[in-house]
């Protein structure tokens, strides 16, 4: 969360606390949105510590760090949690459960929680419809029998099949008409 202070951007890390330019950020993954990311916290004056697997990451490429290893490997994360101050990630498919136990060295936002509900899309609309947020009509489909009900439940005129997870961009899409 950015917050303007008192002639100072910072971030909001541990329970409200600042976290002011100066201090390094983490950021796992390193795509197109982690580059425009680590562009914009360098030109705030954060330092920027990625780790993402791939060493040509658009990311990687620019931050003042790159961590070239797997999301769950142990000595990856505890030396991220070492060289950042506070934690993100660029993307929506870093594990949870490695966001949880970073969370026990540094602020992390999003948070592993939030980051676990928006992982999987059933229990994402499930989470906004009981929050009181509408949201287009949905129905899970978790065998072929589902499939009619589904249909009549979002109606005739089409819909989008979408995967429940790793879905994004259009990936795990696709278009389903009448005959």
């Amino acid at each position: 969360q950015l917050m303007r202070g008192v002639g100072h951007e910072m971030l909001l890390g541990f329970e409200g606390a600042a976290v002011f330019p100066g201090a390094a950020i983490g950021v796992l993954g390193s795509g197109q949105l982690g580059r425009m990311f680590t562009a914009e916290a360098q030109r705030l004056g954060y330092r920027v510590v990625v780790l993402d697997p791939d060493a040509e990451a658009p990311a990687g490429q620019i931050a003042h760090e790159h961590i070239t290893r797997e999301w769950g490997n142990r000595e990856a994360l505890a030396e991220l949690a070492a060289r950042a101050d506070a934690i993100t990630t660029e993307f929506e498919n870093v594990p949870a459960d490695v966001l949880r136990a970073l969370a026990a060295h540094c602020p992390v936002r999003p948070s592993g929680d939030a980051v676990w509900t928006t992982q999987d899309r059933l229990r994402e609309k499930a989470f906004l419809n009981q929050a009181g947020v509408d949201t287009v009509g949905w129905q899970p489909i978790a065998s072929i029998e589902d499939c009619a009900a589904a249909w009549h439940s979002v109606g005739p005129l089409g819909a989008i099949l979408k995967t429940a997870q790793f879905g994004y961009d259009g990936k795990g899409q696709a278009r389903v008409a009448a005959h």
